[in-house]
C-alpha cells in the first residue's frame, strides 16, 4: 500500500479492512505499508499501532515524495509472498473486490489478475476526474490495442513471477499501471479481470493537474518502446 499525505483516521481503517481481509481469506496476510515522502498525517504512533494490531506489519520510508509507481516498486520489491495485490491505504474497493482478485489468482489459470471498474463507479467519481479517466480509456484502446483499456484501476493482482515484469516499469506517477498492463501482454502472460466496486465512503484526493503534461509525455514515449 502506498501511502502520502492520508486522511485523518487512515490508520484505524487499515487495520478495520485488514481483519477484514483475513475473515474472509481465512489466515493473516503481510501488510506492506510504503510512506512515499508524507508531510503530514503519518506518525510514529499510528506505525506503532499498525505493528501492534498486524504482528505481518511491515514499513518502508523515505522522503521526498517520488509518486506512487515509485512507491509501489519499493513495496513490490520486498514482497515474499506468491500472491501480491497492491491497493490504496484508504481501502477505496469494496473486501469482495480484494477477496475476488485473491481467489482469481488462486485458481491457478492467470497470471496477473487487475480489478476493472463496474459501469456504476463513474457515478462516485467527480467529473473531472471521470472525463480524463474515461478519455484515457479511449486513447489507450485506440493507440495500444490492448484488452484492457482500464488500465488505471487502483487494485490489482500477480503472482510472484510476475514480479520482475512490475518492477521493471519506470514511470513514478500516474501512468505506471498502463506501463504494467502493456508489458503483461507484449510478454505473452496470462491476464484475467475482474470487475471490482467502490465503497460507498471513497474519498477522492483532488488531482494535481500540473502533472498530465509529464504524464502525456509518458504516454507517448510509451507508444514508441519497444
Amino acid at each position: 500500500m502506498p501511502c502520502y499525505n492520508p486522511q485523518p483516521g487512515w490508520a484505524a481503517r487499515v487495520i478495520k479492512e485488514y481483519g477484514r481481509v483475513t475473515d474472509r481469506i481465512g489466515f493473516p496476510v503481510e501488510i506492506i505499508l510504503v510512506n512515499d515522502g508524507s508531510t503530514s498525517s503519518v506518525t510514529e504512533q499510528d506505525i506503532t499501532v499498525l505493528r501492534t494490531a498486524m504482528p505481518s506489519f511491515r514499513y518502508i520510508s523515505y522522503t521526498p515524495n517520488k509518486g506512487k509507481g515509485h512507491a509501489l516498486r519499493q513495496g513490490v520489491a520486498a514482497t515474499t509472498a506468491d500472491i501480491i495485490i497492491y491497493t490504496d491505504v484508504d481501502f477505496p474497493y469494496t473486501t469482495d473486490s480484494l477477496v475476488a482478485i485473491y481467489h482469481t489468482l488462486c485458481t491457478g489459470d492467470c497470471d496477473a489478475a487487475p480489478g476493472v471498474k463496474n459501469k456504476d463507479y463513474y457515478a462516485k467519481v467527480p467529473a473531472l476526474r471521470r472525463y480524463i479517466s474515461q478519455a484515457l480509456r479511449f486513447l489507450t484502446g485506440i493507440f495500444f490495442r490492448i484488452p484492457v483499456t482500464d488500465t488505471q484501476c487502483g487494485l490489482k493482482g500477480f503472482r510472484q513471477h510476475v514480479k520482475p515484469v512490475f518492477l521493471a516499469t519506470t514511470i513514478d506517477r500516474y501512468l505506471f499501471d498502463l506501463e504494467f498492463i502493456r508489458s503483461l501482454y507484449r510478454k505473452k502472460y496470462r491476464v484475467k479481470t475482474v470487475p471490482v466496486e467502490l465503497n460507498d465512503d471513497v474519498y477522492f484526493k483532488p488531482m494535481n493537474y500540473r502533472l498530465l503534461i509529464p504524464e502525456m509525455k509518458n504516454f507517448i514515449r510509451l507508444l514508441f518502446r519497444n
